[in-house]
């Protein structure tokens, strides 16, 4: 089969190839998946410059998250799956070979039904977009009486937590850095946007909490973000982490030590079983009810797979870049 692979960490153009490697077979348990599309996030390309974790294996096929039709599957799972349609989650994560290839055999478990409607595109954005927004909603306790600050509402993430919250009915107030990203929020159903390049994001939100603070952070860059804790949470509020900019941030302790603010972290890619099925019933429910807008930009070829990962490293465009195997 064709794939994309690196045997070194470092730059895109210097370390991604593109080749014929073998085709994998299903084991037990497993399903195989003949990929449409393969989503570049940005974990993937930290884990490719070795930024988050050096190279473990001796070639890696990168990506976790893609889509495409199981074609075959190993002992123990139904021949019926043979012909659905599957997005995919935890592709390469501890192992050695993801969806950045024609073909990829996992754990039955992690080829989740695609709706007929859903998009093989929109179906890529999944597995670690969607999955993180939702959990970190879930983890807000969110409901109809609640308002949330969510960073970056523009982000991939973001974008479905703006989502995800206005489902359970949730006031939300999210930080863009331009008029586009402004409108793709509110778009969305974001019912206010401060751009932090121009207004003061503290100021503003205490002007639309009628100074109360908001109820939740749902934080992208905790090392970026900490310092605006004070100016915008409620007295025993909490603060969702599922991403941080640099390995060690300066957090506002006094404030939360007298406040009672709970500071929460995950990792997508960590969440246990129970998690992982309120999370995909989450997002089945959501596709199946067409309620869920799913922004990509204009794929990429495999053989175009380093521009794709520059695309995502020099933040071009407001949605999530697809690689596809044609």
């Amino acid at each position: 089969m064709l794939a994309a692979y690196y045997e070194r960490n470092g730059f895109a153009r210097e370390v991604l190839r593109v080749g014929e490697v073998d085709t994998p077979t299903p084991g037990p348990g497993e399903v195989r998946v003949k990929l449409a599309t393969s989503a570049v996030n940005p974990s993937d390309v930290k884990s490719r410059l070795g930024t988050t974790r050096k190279i473990a294996y001796p070639r890696v096929i990168p990506h976790s998250d893609g889509a495409g039709v199981i074609d075959a599957v190993g002992n123990g799972v139904p021949a019926s799956r043979i012909g659905e349609r599957a997005w995919i989650w935890n592709g390469q994560w501890k192992r050695p070979f993801g969806t950045a290839a024609q073909y990829i055999a996992l754990p039955a478990a992690q080829a989740v039904r695609l709706p007929e409607r859903t998009s093989f595109a929109e179906g890529a954005c999944l597995g670690i977009p969607a999955m993180t927004a939702i959990h970190a909603i879930e983890m807000a306790n969110a409901g109809k009486d609640s308002t949330l600050l969510i960073s970056g509402g523009a982000g991939s993430v973001s974008q479905y937590a703006i989502q995800f919250a206005k489902m359970r009915g949730v006031r939300v107030i999210t930080t863009i850095s331009s008029p586009l990203k402004a409108k793709i929020a509110r778009d969305l159903g974001a019912d206010h946007t401060i751009d932090y390049k121009r207004e003061n994001v503290g100021e503003r939100v205490m002007e639309i909490t009628g100074k109360r603070g908001v109820d939740a952070v749902i934080e992208m860059d905790l090392a970026a973000n900490a310092k605006l804790i004070p100016s915008v949470l409620r007295p025993k509020g909490s603060v969702i982490v599922y991403g941080t900019g640099a390995a060690e941030a300066a957090l506002p302790v006094q404030f939360c030590l007298v406040n009672g603010i709970a500071i929460r972290f995950f990792l997508v890619y960590e969440l246990d079983a129970a998690e992982r099925e309120r999370a995909v019933g989450a997002i089945a429910r959501a596709l199946e009810a067409h309620a869920l807008v799913n922004h990509t930009e204009p794929p990429f070829p495999l053989a175009e797979i380093a521009a794709a990962h520059e695309a995502v490293e020099q933040g071009r465009g407001v949605g999530n870049v697809i690689v596809t195997m044609e």
